[in-house]
């Protein structure tokens, strides 16, 4: 303890910060930033690419370095690996302390970064819903359980339900399902005559998505329940069944795992911390994928989500734009009209039902950071009050899980951002 007269003496921070300059910043290595990378750095201009993850794939291509999970991530992969560009993995951004430049931190180094033009690829995230038991162990996210068993999680043998909504949980049961997995089945809250529409017209307008969505149901040869939705989680220690309603019916399934997500939210938080235009929840965009500040682009699932095509178009649109070719942008707007009427089918197709709002119990966790129950955020009429007087919000995830299911449950929206945009080192901060 100090003593009178003694003085404080604040320890330097044990990460050393690393200046560098680009003309062009890409944040986010998924498919939409590689394509943006690859086509600013193609143009002429000195790239960065920066990425939260050990290497560049995103969510969708995770493990990409190792074992690319198609031919058409590989082909990205191989242009991005055989250009000239600077590409910093395992650091998140966390902040903008001047304009022109970033602050950004990785384990054991902090990055200050000066660009011209920033292109902001940041992806998407699961929504999760509060329900009964929802904080038991073994309940992840789908998307979450899918990249655990990617990066060794053993599953073989463990029985697993998926429920939610969106083609991912599809996607999810074949991974499993071919690493062992005994998928028991996959509730999907959209309704029967939807999902049909839906198969309908992509059967018109994109044939191979159609044929692709029926190859994956093929290998999984679990029970497929459209209308149907999980309600609580039990266990007592770790997750043991689940309840599910279809209809008037209700039944337990025992699992292991229960993999649950309704639909992707698009990862703005550093667009709204720039100062970027939203609506809808997405970040707002003109015909080359320029946001509302000039100089700062965004490409992929922040504009909204549509899907792997729509995001690598995008993201080359963004990065033949941000490097002075915007005549070579625009001979892309075909396609991205194209895969834009397909992200406007998903939408209506899997946009989520009423009764999932009735699904947490007064005493359910709405924000499981700050043990944050849905009958404490009830007394509050916004997210500004809820989190001043609840701290819902300001846990580890900085409002990442509950401020969607808020806005799902009650209507709020987050009103704003403040650096750093997710849990950083008090010594990266002081540099």
């Amino acid at each position: 303890m100090k003593s009178e007269g003694e003085e404080l003496v604040v320890p330097r921070a044990q990460s050393s910060l690393r200046t560098m300059e680009s003309q062009i910043l890409v944040v986010g290595a998924g498919p939409a930033g590689i394509a943006a990378a690859a086509s600013a750095c193609q143009a002429g201009s000195q790239v960065t690419l920066i990425d939260d993850n050990p290497g560049p794939g995103g969510q969708i291509w995770r493990g990409a370095n190792r074992h690319a999970p198609s031919a058409e991530a590989r082909r990205w992969l191989k242009r991005l690996s055989g250009l000239e560009i600077r590409v910093i993995s395992g650091a998140r951004v966390i902040d903008q302390p001047r304009a022109g430049v970033v602050l950004a931190e990785s384990d054991d180094a902090a990055y200050e970064i000066g660009f011209k033009k920033l292109i902001l690829a940041t992806g998407a995230r699961e929504r999760f819903l509060p329900f009964p038991g929802w904080t038991l162990p073994g309940v992840v996210g789908a998307g979450g359980l899918q990249a655990l068993v990617k990066s060794g999680a053993p599953i073989r043998g463990a029985r697993v339900v998926i429920a939610g909504s969106g083609p991912l949980l599809l996607a999810v049961g074949a991974y499993l399902q071919g690493r062992g997995a005994r998928v028991r089945l996959i509730a999907e809250q959209a309704p029967f005559n939807r999902l049909v529409a839906f198969w309908l017209w992509l059967a018109r307008h994109h044939p191979l998505k159609a044929v692709r969505g029926v190859m994956l149901t093929r290998p999984i040869g679990a029970r497929y329940l459209a209308g149907s939705w999980v309600v609580e989680a039990t266990g007592k220690d770790k997750l043991a069944s689940v309840t599910l309603r279809r209809g008037n019916k209700l039944w337990q399934e025992p699992c292991e795992y229960l993999a649950c997500g309704f639909n992707l939210v698009p990862n703005v938080e550093l667009a709204m911390l720039l100062g970027c235009e939203l609506r809808g929840g997405a970040v707002v965009v003109d015909e080359v994928q320029q946001t509302s500040v000039p100089g700062i682009y965004c490409a992929g699932e922040p504009t909204g989500i549509g899907g792997l095509d729509l995001s690598l178009i995008e993201g080359q649109i963004a990065g033949l734009a941000a490097a002075g070719l915007s005549d070579g942008a625009r001979a892309l707007y075909a396609a991205r009209r194209r895969y834009t009427l397909f992200a406007t089918e998903l939408d209506k197709t899997f946009a989520l039902r009423d009764e999932l709002r009735t699904l947490p119990h007064p005493d359910t966790l709405v924000c499981r950071c700050e043990d944050v129950t849905l009958a404490q955020l009830q007394r509050h009429d916004c997210w500004r009050s809820a989190k001043l007087q609840t701290r819902c919000g300001m846990g580890p995830c900085q409002g990442r899980i509950c401020g969607p299911a808020t806005e799902f449950l009650l209507g709020w929206r987050v009103e704003s951002i403040r650096p750093p945009t997710m849990p950083a080192r008090v010594g990266t901060l002081a540099l």
